[in-house]
């Protein structure tokens, strides 16, 4: 089938005919389709996808719609709007059923179920390349040798999980460049949160078998731990070790607190997710829980868009396909509601998986449990999402009468500058909306320009505003996506809301609207003014919630600004001219600064003593010599 889009549709408005909508549309294609599986797009009259979908067979999930009743509100309303639709048949419903989510994470068609929360969570890494493994966080692909353990909900519960695991197994977290350099114990070792193998205090067979203690915990063998630590407790007061069974007896105790602090930690269920919807007032939350080597891992919330009104089983299924096409599914999928099409869900994600993957809505029993425990933890956080969200609606709606908006504003975007005398100058933007801070969508801008290294504030803001408004000019010029911004607040005064005026009319968007929010007399919080094109400053009463909701907004570009410059100043200082060597990565400059002890040391050194670097070459060393050296 042609996937060209229909623009009959177009062609009729720029002639100024009135467009055909509806059913009659639909019923006009259904003489090219034949039975075969494959994904379908509705447009309107502007050739925007309201939808995308998939079928088992074309012709028979497009009659349907062609039917002038018997259709949800939800339904009818899409079809009412439909002028043009487009098609692409697939080998098999399977395939289709990933093209439709791909198209949908691409187009975030209105009427389709959208996931808006991407981020990857974080594991637990023991790693396999060195004589003495590191534990630590790892977030992203799991490129690096080693074993995985997770996922968890959030880093704050990995990070109070390995900080119990050191009281226990002792394990190192410290970098290998760190370990390499290492003298004399650090105070890890003081505190008994390792057991120093960096200067010797434990053999590479102890070790090794503290790591392997570690991972037999993180797979659920935890009652085989204590039981050995318990035995060695005891051999070590028999021996009188007294000292030796204390640290084992603290061991013991730490152990017993990660148990503790796991939450539910069901016996029957080894390992899964437990997925929860609830659904009120057009808004939904999904719960998930993971459950990994009999333990809970944590959970985690989050409030996909239900495409102007979609059902529980519709919203599940999306939801369901679309979380885990990054991520590996777990051999077990607990949910509350059943999926649509779960034979074509179960089949995508072992597809993923390279083996089984069982979805199961539990009715009674110990998994039920869990699903009723992720169910009762999505009303609630719905509850408070939507109190909040009520909250936001009437600040925004303040704010849009304090500043003579046309309407409460849905995007603003707030900037701000951080820099030392202008050195690692950074431009910040943080976006906050009806449901808050929009974290996903913050930016920050290092300043290339002159305006930085002049530390030129109003030339930076020149600089950002520039990069951001062509980039949108560039990507979305109809505005069709949500990208584009209801609000401007900028750090400053009139000065620089002058400067923003002037960017603005060069690029020819005229109707942004954008607001200076200086310090006001004595740099005092709650005498902030606020500067309008060509209006006199004027401000808020101080206990005005508008004032305060400013001020959020303004502190947290600020905070955000503040600390790309720090991230920006703290690489610059670590930066040495080994960098800049086409060539030599993080390991090959390891390796040379160790051997060597400076960068500077590294620039006299002659060809020998180069290649006797460990992973330096002949080439490689003429290559770092020559670089010194033409300079």
């Amino acid at each position: 089938m042609s996937d060209e889009p229909q623009d009959s549709a177009s062609a009729e408005i720029e002639a100024g005919q009135k467009v055909p909508l509806g059913h009659d549309v639909i019923q006009g294609y259904l003489r090219t389709l034949d039975a075969s599986p494959g994904v379908y797009r509705m447009l309107n009259a502007k050739a925007e996808v309201l939808y995308v979908g998939k079928a088992r067979n074309l012709k028979a999930r497009v009659s349907n719609y062609a039917r002038p009743s018997g259709h949800s509100g939800r339904i009818a309303r899409m079809i009412s709007e439909t002028a043009s639709m487009m098609f692409l048949t697939t080998r098999t419903e399977t395939e289709a059923l990933l093209l439709e989510q791909n198209l949908i994470k691409q187009l975030k068609p209105r009427y389709n179920v959208l996931l808006r929360d991407d981020k990857s969570f974080p594991n637990i890494l023991i790693g396999k390349e060195h004589t003495f493994p590191q534990i630590k966080k790892h977030r992203g692909k799991r490129s690096e040798k080693g074993s995985y353990f997770g996922p968890f909900a959030s880093a704050g519960a990995v990070n109070r999980t390995l900080n119990q695991l050191q009281k226990v197994f002792l394990l190192r977290n410290c970098s290998d460049a760190m370990f390499e350099s290492r003298t004399r114990p650090c105070l890890l070792f003081q505190i008994k949160r390792c057991s120093a193998p960096c200067v010797g205090r434990v053999t590479p067979a102890q070790y090794q078998a503290q790591v392997s203690d570690a991972e037999r915990f993180l797979e659920g063998k935890s009652t085989e731990v204590q039981a050995q630590l318990a035995s060695q407790m005891a051999e070590a007061s028999e021996a009188m070790e007294f000292e030796r069974a204390a640290a084992l007896r603290d061991r013991i105790r730490a152990l017993t607190q990660v148990q503790s602090a796991q939450g539910i930690n069901p016996r029957g269920v080894p390992e899964a997710d437990v997925i929860a919807l609830h659904l009120e007032g057009g808004q939904a939350c999904v719960q998930v829980f993971f459950i990994r080597a009999n333990q809970s891992w944590g959970n985690r919330d989050f409030y996909p868009r239900t495409g102007s009104g979609a059902e529980e089983s519709e919203i599940l299924e999306a939801f369901v396909t679309q979380f885990y096409d990054d991520k590996d599914p777990p051999r077990l999928i607990l949910l509350s509601h059943p999926v649509e099409n779960e034979d074509l869900v179960a089949a995508l994600l072992a597809e993923r998986a390279g083996r089984k993957v069982e979805l199961a809505v539990p009715q009674r029993g110990e998994k039920a449990e869990l699903v009723e425990n992720a169910a009762r933890n999505a009303k609630e956080s719905l509850a408070r999402r939507m109190a909040e969200g009520a909250a936001q609606s009437k600040l925004l709606a303040g704010l849009a009468e304090a500043f003579d908006l046309d309407a409460p504003p849905r995007r603003i975007e707030v900037y701000d500058n951080a820099h030392i005398q202008g050195a690692d100058a950074v431009g910040g933007m943080i976006v906050a909306g009806p449901d808050g801070f929009n974290k996903g969508q913050y930016r920050k801008f290092n300043i290339k320009g002159a305006a930085g290294k002049a530390g030129d504030d109003f030339g930076m803001m020149k600089e950002v505003l520039t990069r951001r408004f062509e980039r949108l000019l560039k990507e979305d010029p109809e505005r069709k996506t949500e990208g584009w911004p209801d609000l401007l607040l900028i750090d400053g005064g009139a000065g620089q809301v002058s400067a923003v005026g002037e960017i603005l009319a060069e690029l020819g968007v005229d109707d942004v609207p954008y607001i200076g929010v200086a310090k006001g007399i004595d740099r005092d919080a709650g005498k902030e003014e606020f500067h309008r094109p060509g209006e006199p400053p004027f401000a808020l009463q101080r206990n005005d919630p508008v004032l305060y909701f400013v001020q959020r907004l303004r502190d947290e570009a600020h905070r955000w600004a503040n600390g790309a410059h720090r991230a920006k100043r703290a690489k610059a200082v670590g930066a040495t001219p080994l960098d800049e060597i086409p060539g030599v990565g993080a390991t090959r400059k390891r390796a040379l600064l160790a051997h060597f002890g400076s960068a500077k040391a590294v620039s006299r050194a002659g060809l020998s003593d180069l290649m006797a670097v460990d992973g330096i070459s002949e080439a490689m060393a003429q290559a770092i010599h020559d670089f010194f050296h033409d300079r």
